[in-house]
């Protein structure tokens, strides 16, 4: 039986989509004047705008360690609300969780 959770190449989306807007950040940063004009990339270009890539296996313990983190908030989050006596798991429950569970982590 194959185990739910998330997909690495969901996690590698989100890390590339990461890493591009630190990119663009970053350049923003270094040289404000460089967002008005156009930068041929050529063989000349810069480590810093090389696409990068993850290894496939970190890309697998990175979606284990999302799919535990989302799973331990819930079951955090639905002790809180068990204990008020609440039959769902509302935003605030996760909100007050959230802080030592950033520190576990």
């Amino acid at each position: 039986m194959e185990e739910t959770g998330f997909h690495p190449d969901l996690i590698h989306a989100i890390f590339k989509l990461e890493w591009s807007r630190r990119s663009l950040e970053r350049e923003k940063n270094e040289n404000p004047d460089a967002m008005d004009c156009e930068v041929d990339a050529g063989a000349g270009t810069s480590k810093k705008s090389r696409p990068m890539s993850a290894n496939a296996n970190a890309l697998k313990l990175s979606s284990k360690l999302v799919q535990i983190f989302i799973s331990e908030a819930v079951q955090r989050a639905a002790t809180i609300a068990e204990a008020e006596g609440i039959g769902r798991i509302e935003p605030t429950h996760l909100e007050r969780v959230l802080p030592q569970l950033l520190l576990d982590f």
